[in-house]
């Protein structure tokens, strides 16, 4: 009987602990749970606005001259030959686009498409920038949405008319590029053709020398209801009446 008594003992399986979960690891179960559904929430209900601040804070700056360093070869010597009359082309490196305010949920966003598509061919004669005509590729111009650059596409149908063009209509005084060693400012009136529609603009142009090139930097303000375009209105999201036409032109001869 002890014998049998002892081999049963032998033969008995251990009672299977259970170790009660501690308190600091309750606690942060509990803290990573809230966490998810707060961030959850967000996402659905603080998407827009959290969309809003990202994309504000990334807005590109407008389109400007350049900036040399004094030691750099490009710099001005304005005694140095300088040809300022005859053709100048827009070069490689040149862009374009548009700026234009949205506000997305209550939270305004700058909305900047751009392009590296352009072209165009400028005349100076006399001093005088005689004629000038600058074309953008409307279709190729980007934002940081695809969503939005379809919709664009389709309000300025790209399809059919796939250029934006500007062209001058007065003669502008740019003689004093010859000896200018900083910017020099001057107003261009032209015809702006977006699409369909044509409308008179007066560029604001900041034009200075940079080596044996030219530079010129501007921008023509736009009422999108004299371009025959709606600013559309989702609910969600509206985009305001009217914005602006930038551009960065790199010309050389």
């Amino acid at each position: 009987m002890e014998r049998h008594r002892h081999g049963r003992q032998g033969t008995s399986r251990p009672r299977r602990s259970h170790h009660p979960i501690a308190p600091e690891h309750r606690r942060w179960w509990l803290v990573a749970t809230v966490v998810g559904l707060v961030l959850a929430v967000v996402a659905v209900t603080g998407g827009p606005w959290v969309y809003a601040r990202v994309m504000d804070s990334r807005s590109p700056d407008p389109l400007a001259l350049s900036t040399p360093s004094p030691a750099a070869e490009s710099v001005v010597d304005p005694t140095a030959p300088f040809v300022l009359n005859g053709r100048w082309l827009v070069a490689n490196g040149s862009q374009a686009g548009y700026r234009i305010g949205e506000v997305l949920s209550g939270e305004s966003v700058e909305v900047v498409g751009r392009t590296d598509k352009v072209t165009g061919l400028a005349t100076v004669s006399g001093g005088l920038l005689a004629s000038a005509q600058v074309v953008v590729d409307a279709g190729s111009i980007t934002t940081d949405q695809s969503a939005r650059d379809v919709y664009f596409r389709r309000a300025l149908d790209t399809s059919t008319y796939p250029q934006a063009t500007f062209e001058l209509t007065q003669p502008v005084d740019v003689s004093a590029l010859d000896t200018a060693t900083d910017p020099v400012i001057v107003s261009a009136p032209g015809k702006l053709t977006i699409g369909r529609s044509t409308i008179d603009v007066t560029a604001e142009l900041s034009v200075q020398r940079v080596g044996d090139r030219i530079e010129v930097a501007g921008k023509l303000p736009v009422v999108l209801a004299d371009l025959d375009l709606t600013a559309p209105d989702l609910g969600f999201v509206t985009v305001d009446p009217s914005g602006s036409v930038e551009f960065l032109l790199l010309l050389s001869h």
